[in-house]
């Protein structure tokens, strides 16, 4: 009988290499996918500036999508290095987790143990057949094949990674194994980036908070203010309020916003402060011209970024003059303008065209506004991280942050600023702080007089 081509030993040997060569070749399409997912992660770490808890979901889901694993998880470990103080799952659906309800989660036992006492690349195409397998919770999808390995981060295993069951049925091959061990070296680098960048945000937040004043009892006003970092991603920035009783009775109040969101940014919002603080205390200056010698100081003395600003005082009429009440002068060095929630609960914001920033030009002429205010009238001051957001027009989110001033105008005064703070109709983005001060009631010598408000811009 004789042998066809494809029956001979050649063509066997043939029809082998050609196998082999397309596993091969479908390995090189893995590895040139899992290299581009590790691009990825990376770019995602260092651009987006990522929390960590977001980074470590995504060490998950990336990992899942290189070996095409339905479910996947990161055990983080305790100090002591032998739990699990953190589990982060992905890949359940809703149902599964539903099932799941008032089950805790794993503390390290079992094959997840195994691993944290074993930190060698793990792959097992039967979980309940392995010697260490302590069986699945109630409710607990069934799963059958697990790849794990250790992430290490600085020499130490900071915790292990879990995948199970492929979407395409198959078990786990020891090229999945390699890939994934692969990858949790390389997450441990991501992760390590990623605690380090977190670490420095709490420490410059941590350096802001110090920086910024408590406010003290000023009366006969009333004063509150709020600062809160941003929180996507979380970082602090320049953000900075103050408020200081004035030798003529009345209040001076102002509030900043230095470029940049790091611990440069925070130190150089200090050195302004503190500059401004020298200037404003002499009433006989003008808040347009204390800024007009607060912008040269900065120029000849630092090398600080753009700053913005809005200072005020909040005075006593003359006594010459009859009309009752209190008068606001201000000025704005490229800051938003101030809200006034009038005794009636009002909210009108006192518009007035802003000059440059601190920082930008120092030969323009800055200006200075004047308003009227009614007794017990509240002005609040705030940065543009209350108010900013990249898909709404800044009217709209400028009128929602006065809807809701007007809404809850009856609110004590820190609770007022509390609440705008928590629902502020910015995205996030950049920190933000807001300054409030109340004003007093009717004066009794001035409870007769006229309550008229009325602008008037000195130039």
């Amino acid at each position: 009988m004789t042998e066809s081509p494809d029956d001979s030993p050649s063509g066997a040997r043939r029809l082998r290499l050609g196998t082999e060569l397309a596993q091969i070749a479908e390995q090189l399409v893995a590895l040139a996918r899992g290299q581009n997912r590790l691009n990825e992660l990376y770019e995602a770490v260092i651009s987006r500036d990522q929390d960590l808890s977001d980074v470590l979901e995504l060490i998950v889901r990336t990992a899942m999508d290189m070996v095409g694993a339905r479910y996947g998880a990161l055990g983080v470990l305790d100090e002591s290095g032998e739990r699990l103080r953190e589990f982060i799952p992905v890949g359940l659906s809703e149902a599964e987790i539903a099932a799941m309800s008032g089950v805790e989660l794993p503390s390290g036992r079992g094959l997840l143990g195994f691993l944290i006492t074993h930190p060698e690349p793990v792959r097992v195409k039967d979980i309940a057949a392995h010697p260490a397998s302590v069986g699945f919770p109630p409710g607990h999808p069934p799963m059958r094949c697990m790849v794990g390995a250790a992430v290490s981060v600085r020499g130490r295993v900071y915790g292990n990674l879990y995948l199970c069951e492929r979407h395409d049925g198959r078990p786990f091959d020891s090229h999945d194994e390699a890939m994934i061990a692969s990858f949790a070296e390389a997450a441990g680098l991501a992760i390590d980036d990623a605690s380090l960048r977190q670490q420095a945000r709490l420490d410059a937040e941590q350096f802001q908070r110090m920086l910024l004043p408590r406010l003290p009892s000023l009366p006969p006003f009333e004063t509150a203010a709020v600062y809160r970092p941003a929180t996507t991603p979380r970082y602090i920035g320049g953000d900075w309020y103050d408020a200081a009783l004035l030798p003529n009775g009345g209040i001076a109040a102002v509030i900043g916003d230095v470029s940049g969101h790091d611990l440069q940014a925070a130190a150089a919002m200090a050195q302004i402060r503190n500059m401004l603080l020298a200037l404003v205390h002499n009433t006989t200056v003008s808040p347009a011209k204390v800024l007009a010698r607060l912008d040269d100081t900065v120029e000849a003395l630092t090398a600080n970024p753009v700053t913005t600003i809005c200072l005020a005082r909040i005075e006593p009429t003359p006594p010459a003059d009859t009309r009752t009440g209190w008068r606001l002068r201000w000025s704005t060095a490229g800051h938003p303008p101030p809200l006034l929630l009038t005794p009636d609960g009002q909210a009108r914001y006192l518009a007035a065209q802003p000059d440059l920033p601190i920082g930008v030009d120092t030969g323009i002429t800055r200006r200075d506004h004047t308003r009227r205010l009614p007794p017990g009238s509240t002005v609040i001051f705030y940065t543009d991280g209350v108010t900013e957001h990249p898909h709404q027009p800044l009217d709209r989110t400028m009128a929602r942050l006065a809807a809701q001033a007007a809404a809850h105008a009856r609110l004590p005064l820190q609770e007022l600023l509390d609440t705008l703070a928590d629902h502020h109709p910015s995205d996030g983005h950049d920190d933000m702080a807001l300054l409030a001060v109340r004003i007093p009631a009717l004066r009794d010598a001035e409870k007769t007089g006229d309550q008229s408000i009325h602008d008037a811009d000195q130039r």
